[in-house]
């Protein structure tokens, strides 16, 4: 089963104004007149390609003369074997009043830094991490909400040379543990505390804790928020962030370029199926990705306003943070995104005259639920674009966004990965958005679809991969020093081809569909069949609030076959009878096909998720079977698994 490809747009950009995009202005300086063309240029001659994208987005830096070495090989091929560069360099070009950053916190906190502002704090941090003996390779932590303190601080690390890595402060000790323990980094920055759903939670219990496990800090410095001066009497060898020694006069940030491949950022797997991946990125190949996403695909220009949603815990937070290296202004907020009735987001636009607003898939589906009409309530003229990912967005979410949100913008469903700190399919604004399909495969990314044989299809679904080297591919991974681990991550699968984990299809628009991830598809009678499927149908309907699908080996023990089961959520003052488990059946057997039907529905109180909010199908999977889940720290809310655990309607 697939959707049904809609023939007609969604919407289509003004022949107008599509000159002014970049996409189009770089197509123009290219001799492409259609994207297509312009993508099948861009995988043929990668050289020309990346080193144009270079020249074009303006990057600070010494490209050198070889472009790419060993290009035949994945892993293995080398970008920029000359270049010099760094990463905050091309982050911190300005350094004028105009506004780099905007700060909302849900406990109504707002901030702003200009440039100016943002380049001194920068300086005063770099000059306390020298103090404390960070230099090129050394680790730098952050335990942070999305503060400005943690762009200020990564960005003072990175200027250095010395290695960023992140975590929200919801993470539990053990989990922060299991991510900054294998990366084993010098100082550390914590906070006090944070607010989510209008109430405080303190911190320094845990920060304590964290900091005498990690035998590796030299310094701690905790940053205020709930107090002016919080008491880290507790913490060993700690400072508060507003009595770091003052810089004495203008002080010039120091920046170290590096080799193109030299670490950046350490990125951490959600972690559900074990310890995470520790993924290594690097400056030139993050710099140049992000810089490409932003300019062409989602046509982010100076002075723009850029938002996403996200945690110091999730990839869409560095992917955020890059916006400055393309002139962009960038909105932070932390708390929840249903504060103030689902609608403090929505205020957060129109206050700020927000251009981009990203968030995910589930908030666009939990917005539509409660009935949001924020195209009626706020005023969005400033709105340009608004992006998706974290999972797939179903076609009632396009619908949602065109009828209620804005109809006149372009609406970028996105998809990549912490893998990749970035996109393989994403949005363009030089082409139509088509109901439930993300508009292209992104330019120098050599996206394809295979069949279990390893052959290319279309229209049909298969494994979501890529036959060719694109810069932001991880440098490796930590404590992996014969690649071993890297190489089983992504390119066992199929030879000198890296294969993502995503059931995906490309359509007949050259779009690109996700039906899930592949190692949660369910296979009923050995047809699979993408999660994504099943919960557009059943959360459709009004008393579903959301929705969890897996495959339960039936008969147990014998793993002769699967069945499908699904687990709701329902709306407050609704339960699971009869009644409504046969309209849920019937609602996915008319849409799909008689093997996407349930043969078990079961509610829950709640649904287990991750961190940056992903619903966590393989752990629910594992504690129906009876089997270990290795990381419940990597959940926002562990607790919910119970709910799945010993239920007496799956075992008959």
């Amino acid at each position: 089963m697939t959707y049904a490809i809609d023939p007609n747009p969604l919407w289509t950009p003004d022949p107008a104004t599509l000159g002014e995009t970049r996409m189009a202005q770089f197509m123009q300086s290219t001799d492409h007149g259609r994207y297509a063309d312009l993508w099948r240029w861009s995988i043929d001659q990668p050289e020309a390609f990346w080193s144009k994208i270079w020249d074009f987005c303006g990057v600070v830096g010494e490209k050198g003369q070889r472009i790419l070495l060993d290009g035949d090989r994945m892993p293995g091929a080398r970008w920029f074997p000359e270049a010099r560069l760094n990463y905050a360099e091309n982050l911190l070009q300005k350094r004028d009043d105009g506004l780099a950053l905007v700060f909302r916190g849900e406990d109504k906190v707002r901030r702003q830094l200009s440039h100016a502002d943002l380049y001194a704090e920068v300086a005063r941090f770099q000059q306390f991490l020298i103090a404390s003996g960070v230099g090129e390779g050394d680790r730098v932590a952050a335990y942070l909400p999305n503060l400005p303190e943690a762009l200020i601080a990564m960005l003072a690390t990175t200027a250095l040379g010395a290695i960023w890595s992140s975590a929200s402060p919801d993470f539990g000790v053990q989990g922060v543990l299991d991510r900054f323990g294998q990366s084993q980094p010098k100082v550390l920055i914590c906070v006090d505390g944070y607010w989510y759903n209008g109430k405080p939670v303190d911190c320094l219990e845990k920060n304590a804790e964290v900091v005498s496990k990690l035998p590796s800090l030299v310094k701690t410095v905790v940053v205020p928020y709930l107090d002016a001066y919080p008491d880290v009497g507790s913490i060993a060898s700690a400072v508060r962030w507003n009595e770091l020694t003052a810089v004495d006069g203008p002080q010039e940030v120091i920046f170290r370029r590096v080799a193109f491949d030299h670490p950046l950022f350490i990125m951490f797997s959600s972690g559900t199926t074990g310890v995470p991946k520790c993924i290594v990125h690097g400056h030139g190949g993050v710099l140049l990705q992000h810089l490409k996403e932003h300019q062409l695909h989602s046509d982010v220009r100076p002075g723009d306003r850029l938002f996403y949603f996200t945690t110091c815990g999730w990839m869409m937070w560095n992917w955020l943070m890059s916006g400055l290296a393309s002139g962009a202004s960038l909105l932070l907020y932390d708390g929840s995104p249903f504060a103030k009735h689902g609608k403090v987001l929505f205020d957060y636009a129109a206050a700020e005259r927000m251009t981009h607003f990203g968030t995910s898939a589930k908030f666009i589906d939990a917005a539509a639920k409660i009935g949001l009409t924020p195209g009626r309530t706020h005023d969005l003229a400033a709105l340009r674009a608004m992006f998706s990912t974290g999972s797939p967005l179903s076609p009632e979410g396009f619908d949602w966004v065109y009828r209620e949100v804005k109809n006149d913008i372009l609406l970028a469903s996105i998809s990549g990965g912490t893998d990749i700190v970035s996109c393989f399919v994403l949005g363009n604004p030089v082409l139509p958005v088509y109901r439930g399909e993300i508009q292209c495969c992104g330019l120098g990314m050599a996206v394809d679809v295979f069949n279990d044989e390893g052959q290319p299809v279309r229209s049909e679904k298969g494994e979501l991969v890529c036959t060719r080297p694109f810069p932001a591919m991880p440098v490796g991974f930590w404590n992996d020093s014969d690649g071993s681990k890297y190489k089983a991550a992504y390119f066992e699968r199929f030879a000198n081809v890296w294969c993502h984990g995503d059931f995906s299809e490309l359509t007949t628009h050259d779009g690109v569909i996700i039906y899930g991830r592949s190692d949660a598809t369910l296979n009923p009678g050995g047809v699979r069949i993408g999660t994504a499927e099943i919960y557009r149908q059943v959360e459709q309907l009004p008393e579903i609030l959301e929705s969890l699908v897996i495959g339960q080996d039936w008969p147990p023990g014998k793993n002769d076959d699967v069945r499908v089961v699904l687990f709701v959520k329902l709306q407050e003052g609704h339960t699971l009878d009869a009644g409504l488990i046969e309209r849920i059946r019937k609602q996915v057997r008319d849409n799909t096909t008689p093997r996407h039907v349930p043969a078990r529905v079961v509610q829950v109180q709640d649904i287990p998720r991750t961190k940056s909010g992903k619903i966590v199908e393989l752990a629910v999977r594992n504690v129906v079977h009876g089997q270990p889940v290795k990381n419940v720290e990597a959940l926002a809310n562990p607790e919910a698994l119970n709910y799945f655990k010993g239920r007496v309607e799956l075992a008959e």
